[in-house]
């Protein structure tokens, strides 16, 4: 496992030392640029933090545990996480759900059990409908993809809330449930990601 280090966009927490001058503006990378042009978009996730590069070896070892069902391989990123937590504020820590089926699918939300196996105690306040695998679709589909998430009964007005998720690829799902909250009158939505793709 590689951990994210040095240099990394101030947005989502990729790497600056591995990319092209040109892929860079102003200490953030060009997909979080284009992300702050669109002014639907703008501002809605405030940043990104993740833990480690998403290189082959946590490609097998996420493999493993989310889709073979290797639960108990959770553990190994406990200690990492709450150290992380500990040093930062936040109202609700909520991580992405997934749809009934998917649910049933897999028998665990792997973002929950990350949490859980960590000592945290996630807020269950977002619902996630039923979709197509984000891992089965194209960045320019995931771009385009409707709403996925629906809030329960909750007043976040005036919250900060820490988003919870095992990958952050494009920032698609992150900054979708991030608007949900947000249009709830949230105060301020971030993220924290097991890895960056």
């Amino acid at each position: 496992m590689e951990k994210i280090e040095g240099q990394r966009c101030r947005g989502c927490s990729r790497s600056l030392e591995a990319l092209p001058s040109s892929l860079v503006k102003e200490e953030i990378c060009l997909d979080c640029h284009r992300w702050d042009l669109d002014p639907e978009w703008k501002g809605i996730l405030h940043k990104n933090d993740s833990l480690y590069h998403y290189n082959d070896f946590l490609k097998e070892y996420l493999a493993r545990y989310k889709y073979r069902g290797d639960y108990t391989l959770a553990k190994a990123f406990s200690h990492t996480i709450k150290s992380y937590l500990t040093k930062i504020e936040y109202d609700h820590i909520i991580p992405i759900p997934l749809s009934d089926e998917r649910l049933y699918e897999r028998g665990f939300n792997q973002s929950t059990t990350l949490l859980e196996e960590s000592e945290v105690r996630p807020s269950h306040i977002l619902t996630r409908l039923h979709s197509e695998k984000q891992s089965k679709k194209t960045r320019a589909e995931r771009l385009r993809q409707v709403q996925v998430f629906q809030l329960r009964e909750c007043d976040v007005k005036g919250k900060s809330i820490l988003l919870f998720d095992d990958i952050y690829t494009t920032g698609t799902t992150l900054r979708q449930a991030a608007k949900l909250m947000k249009d709830a009158g949230a105060d301020e939505v971030s993220s924290l990601t097991l890895a960056r793709g």
